[in-house]
């Protein structure tokens, strides 16, 4: 089968101003829908992978640096039409022990002039026992033990769990996606969900990864097979803040950290329409931010922790420039609204 991105990545910025037409959270189902009518009648199928391309990252050997973000699709309900647009790497979720519908909508604002979007989704999804459901019925999973698949689940809290009991979500969801992962990431900085940010701070941290690490060893002698864990922090963090976050990632020899998930600031967006919206800031407006916290995270791990850099890549120079900070990989979302397809090739190509 051919492959069809050179067709697709052309014909997405004739295709955009309809998509921006269209209420943001509407637009994002409409363009993941028609992405897996294509897939299942045959009509989307990646390029054959670059054996160049090819790094190994927390044991686990990606067929490029280049990754979907996860947030796009949550439910992982899309995970074989994503993959056919050429990443190295999928990430879904974030995923909660129970069904929730996140908050009320709308819940999604874009900012053109910025190139960023807002968002308040507050982890809306299925739930874990769906999740792993529509993770087995993937065609990227049934070809794990003969292609080079990587999946990350993604795994976060219910909106009504006291953040006390926090951990035991995450132990809970944990145990359900491990025999089904590349990698699991630990999401404790979305700002969508109320307190959950403070799990970054230095006692709740290290008893959550503490549990997290006890758990994973425990899963590794049942399964087998080792799983590595990965966190996601916040772009929002001192350099206090980072040096703590980073000691305690090393102290209980987590695999990888993911630098980052969307600011609060909104200094970049001021006075914009729409840019007084509450929820997290992604895009063009959180690079440098992200940048940062990756450079600083990589100052204080050198090479003993990958970081994986996620925030504002709208060109493959803006992923290359993670990579020179410091990341070993790099995961998309907001730029792929913006740029469409392209985006994805155009960063492997300038990561060789």
């Amino acid at each position: 089968m051919l492959s069809t991105l050179p067709v697709l990545s052309p014909l997405y910025p004739l295709a955009r101003p309809l998509l921006f037409s269209m209420d943001a959270e509407t637009a994002h189902h409409f363009t993941l829908n028609n992405l897996k009518r294509l897939h299942q009648c045959g009509l989307l199928s990646a390029p054959k992978a670059n054996p160049t391309h090819a790094k190994t990252v927390m044991g686990l050997k990606f067929p490029n640096a280049v990754g979907l973000a996860a947030g796009l699709d949550k439910d992982a309900s899309y995970i074989d039409a994503l993959a056919a647009l050429g990443f190295g790497f999928i990430e879904v979720g974030t995923v909660t022990p129970r069904p929730q519908p996140g908050n009320p909508k709308p819940r999604m604002f874009r900012l053109p002039q910025a190139q960023g979007i807002i968002n308040r989704m507050g982890f809306n999804n299925s739930g874990v026992e769906q999740f792993v459901k529509n993770v087995q019925a993937s065609q990227f999973y049934a070809e794990r033990k003969t292609q080079p698949r990587i999946l990350g689940l993604n795994i976060g809290k219910n909106a009504d769990t006291p953040i006390e009991r926090a951990v035991d979500d995450y132990v809970h969801c944990l145990e359900r996606v491990y025999p089904y992962a590349s990698y699991v990431t630990v999401n404790i900085s979305s700002p969508n969900t109320k307190n959950l940010r403070q799990l970054q701070g230095g006692d709740e941290l290290d008893n959550l990864l503490a549990t997290l690490k006890t758990t994973q060893y425990k899963l590794a002698q049942q399964h087998g097979f080792y799983v590595p864990l990965t966190l996601k922090i916040a772009p929002d963090l001192d350099a206090e803040q980072i040096r703590v976050i980073a000691d305690t990632l090393l102290r209980h020899k987590i695999d990888g950290v993911i630098a980052t998930n969307t600011t609060l600031s909104r200094d970049a967006v001021k006075g914009m329409q729409h840019g007084d919206e509450t929820g997290g800031l992604s895009g063009a407006p959180v690079k440098a931010l992200s940048t940062q916290v990756v450079r600083a995270l990589k100052q204080a791990v050198g090479d003993t922790l990958p970081i994986i850099g996620v925030g504002g890549i709208l060109s493959g120079a803006d992923a290359k420039e993670k990579i020179e900070a410091g990341a070993s990989l790099v995961q998309l979302y907001s730029g792929l609204i913006y740029r469409g397809p392209g985006l994805i090739s155009e960063s492997i190509n300038l990561l060789k």
